[in-house]
């Protein structure tokens, strides 16, 4: 296995000679929404306390501590009134007491996107026949492992990701990342840490331009788009979290988590180029261990705010706003099967941007 992950990544570093290489802000952003409605519903502040198949996702560190033989979730979203849909698919097995494995599949797609590039005939009529349909889709396979360590209540896991983004016909990319995390309990406290891209990612991407389609950017004014190779910068995921017992049918599972990027600049909450931080905390109650309610809150950013300057014809800046994402949550267990909704944003604390998200799991 080590030697497939160095093959990949030696693959990836060949690329840089022969691509334009840059490193991006928000690279493989759709990576950072989440998996499980359980898990956005607490504001993915899970990094601590996660040890069922998610943990591929947020943790696999985690996964040493999974509470059943094997674990298989489905999770399905939509944004933007449908327009864009998010699904994620889990399955981890408990190889023995210290050791477990995972794999996940996630995709977050736009389809049935019309191509207009030649709507008109070289008549210059429109012709609504020659409009095509095509989706825009992102996908992620991540395989991981998480295992006790000989250190008493630590534990060491790393997932490797392989990347697949496709644009119709026009472009694809193909990457490849690294993520490795631990988790350690003292007492009645979890502490744990997930560095994602731990070793950069790489995002290799090709475009197909035809030269009809090089035609129309042309009298268009577009500027072709080149193959290049896009570099994500590691973001460290940390956080600490305890379970509070108020009686033997109920009790409190909290969490605090702080995340750093350091890819440059952002609107975070707190920013010291090239590093920013992300503060977020995730908040479950359940009765007998079979109801949950469940609240979180992320994503905290400093929006600027411009305004127009109606005397002077120009724009000033007046104040940064702050902003964040709240999520609430309900879960249910049943003969095995787990039930959980969340309700939270993709952006901010507007209404109509909120999103229903349901997950299904089966332990057995």
């Amino acid at each position: 296995m080590i030697k497939i992950f160095s093959a990949i990544t030696i693959f990836f570093l060949m690329l840089l000679s022969n691509l334009n290489a840059q490193i991006l802000k928000y690279s493989n952003d759709y990576l950072t929404i989440g998996v499980s409605a359980k898990n956005i519903s607490l504001g993915n502040s899970v990094v601590a306390n996660v040890n069922d198949f998610s943990a591929s996702y947020y943790n696999p560190a985690g996964l040493n501590n999974l509470q059943s033989k094997f674990q298989a979730s489905l999770m399905h979203s939509e944004y933007f009134a449908g327009i864009a849909k998010y699904d994620y698919a889990g399955f981890s097995y408990k190889l023995n007491d210290s050791t477990g494995v995972a794999v996940s599949l996630i995709r977050l797609g736009v389809d049935d996107i019309q191509n207009t590039l030649y709507l008109y005939d070289e008549n210059g009529n429109i012709d609504y026949d020659r409009i095509e349909l095509f989706s825009v889709a992102d996908y992620a396979l991540l395989a991981s492992f998480g295992k006790k360590s000989n250190i008493d209540g630590l534990s060491y896991g790393a997932n490797a990701k392989i990347i697949f983004r496709n644009q119709g016909e026009f472009a694809t990319a193909y990457g490849f990342a690294l993520d490795a995390g631990v988790q350690y309990k003292l007492n009645k406290w979890n502490f744990g840490a997930n560095l994602t891209n731990a070793t950069t990612g790489f995002t290799a991407w090709f475009y197909n331009i035809s030269d009809q389609m090089r035609i129309v950017f042309e009298e268009t004014g577009n500027e072709l788009p080149k193959n290049n190779l896009e570099i994500a910068m590691p973001i460290l995921n940390s956080g600490v979290g305890r379970y509070f017992k108020f009686s033997d049918n109920t009790g409190l599972q909290g969490e605090i988590d702080i995340n750093f990027t350091f890819d440059g600049e952002r609107n975070a909450l707190l920013s010291f180029n090239p590093i920013s931080i992300y503060p977020q905390a995730g908040f479950e109650f359940n009765y007998k261990k079979a109801v949950f309610i469940r609240a979180g809150v992320n994503n905290f950013q400093l929006i600027p705010d411009f305004r127009n300057n109606v005397a002077e014809g120009e724009e000033y800046f007046k104040e940064n706003s702050l902003d964040f994402v709240p999520s609430i949550g309900l879960g249910l267990i049943f003969h095995g099967f787990y039930l959980d909704y969340a309700l939270t944003d993709v952006a901010n604390q507007s209404i109509a941007l909120y999103s229903h998200i349901f997950s299904l799991s089966y332990r057995f």
